[in-house]
């Protein structure tokens, strides 16, 4: 039987989150697995009178062509992919993984390569040039990784995604509010002790026009102002299918100056390595989605915990006035609900992941 809330996920991703538009050209990327979901996708792009450019594999048929092609290549697209990424005019991305651990035996090298070919998409899609969105489809693989049974990871994510958005859009401005009026900000917590400013920058209320789930509320911080340290010690960092335990990174005016880990440090440090904008802090971002209480080793729900934080090393989003270019951007997520602390220019406004507005 046909889980209703499959059609209200698709009208949800087509209609509020990239709000397609007659004529439109919407790449739409994900893997076989994901059908019941990409059908309706399709069905709702096509009733809005727009085109789908389809683009289904599993994870291996990449993987296997990147293991093996020579490096030259690695790094660039095909003319023909290169001229659809710079022509469309909105992007879905429906995340439905076999394997969870797909393309971790790739080498940090081949990663960061791999990354490079599509840089210039991923500026069209951080500048805002095109709407975009991404999601998960529940799979096997992703429920086995959470540590739950299918249906209770299905019920989980449409948990997560099927809100209503424009009273969460209500709750989450009241946040962005009083860090819009911020000049510092300061991170205490186990291990950390980081400050940076926010003076002359907006943020940004995921309400649900972006990642889906949303549930998020995102700045970039002034590129030359993180001092201090951060130890990401209570979440493993999920980077290309591998888990980075107990990373340790210390910011010296912007940059990240000592980088280490529990496990997973030579991913790392050859990961900060790949360009010159992925040492600097592109994002931070407060988690606010009340349907997420638990670490799923998936960034995109993981960032959005309710009473966490998270840092994006690497790029960092122009339309908020970011100006750090990166091929990487790296999300990392901090649990402040057992010992954390989070300050606007002195005065406590978040404690134990508790909000004190």
């Amino acid at each position: 039987m046909a889980d209703a809330r499959i059609e209200s996920y698709a009208r949800l991703l087509v209609e509020r989150c990239i709000d397609v538009k007659p004529g439109w050209q919407v790449m739409l990327r994900s893997t076989p697995l994901a059908r019941p979901l990409v059908e309706e996708v399709v069905r709702w792009i096509a009733r809005r009178g727009a085109y789908v450019i389809p683009r289904l594999a599993y994870a291996t048929t990449g993987l296997a062509w990147a293991e093996e092609v020579p490096e030259a290549l690695l790094g660039t697209l095909p003319a023909v992919e290169q001229y659809t990424l710079e022509h469309v005019d909105a992007y879905v991305a429906i995340g439905a993984p076999e394997n969870t651990r797909d393309g971790s035996t790739l080498s940090p090298e081949r990663i960061s390569l791999g990354r490079q070919a599509e840089k210039s998409f991923r500026e069209r899609t951080l500048s805002l040039a095109i709407p975009w969105v991404i999601c998960q489809f529940p799979t096997q693989a992703l429920a086995q990784e959470a540590g739950m049974t299918l249906a209770a990871y299905e019920d989980f994510l449409y948990g997560a995604c099927l809100l209503d958005w424009d009273e969460e859009a209500r709750k989450m401005r009241r946040i962005a509010d009083r860090f819009d009026r911020a000049e510092q900000v300061r991170i205490l917590g186990d291990g950390t002790d980081l400050t940076f400013s926010l003076s002359g920058r907006r943020g940004q209320v995921d309400d649900g026009h972006y990642n889906m789930p949303g549930g998020e509320v995102f700045y970039c911080p002034v590129e030359d102002s993180a001092n201090g340290e951060v130890t990401f010690a209570e979440f493993p960092a999920v980077w290309a299918g591998r888990l980075v335990d107990g990373v340790h990174l210390v910011f010296q005016n912007g940059r990240i100056v000592d980088a280490s880990a529990t496990s997973g440090e030579d991913l790392l440090v050859k990961t900060l390595d790949s360009d010159d904008g992925a040492r600097g802090l592109g994002e931070f971002g407060i988690g606010c989605n009340p349907g997420i209480q638990r670490h799923m080793k998936s960034v995109l729900f993981d960032e959005k915990i309710d009473g966490t934080i998270h840092l994006a090393v690497g790029a960092s989003f122009p339309f908020l006035g970011g100006k750090n270019v990166s091929s990487v951007h790296w999300d990392m997520v901090k649990d402040l609900r057992r010992n954390g602390q989070i300050l606007c220019d002195s005065e406590t406004v978040q404690l134990n992941g508790e909000w004190r507005l």
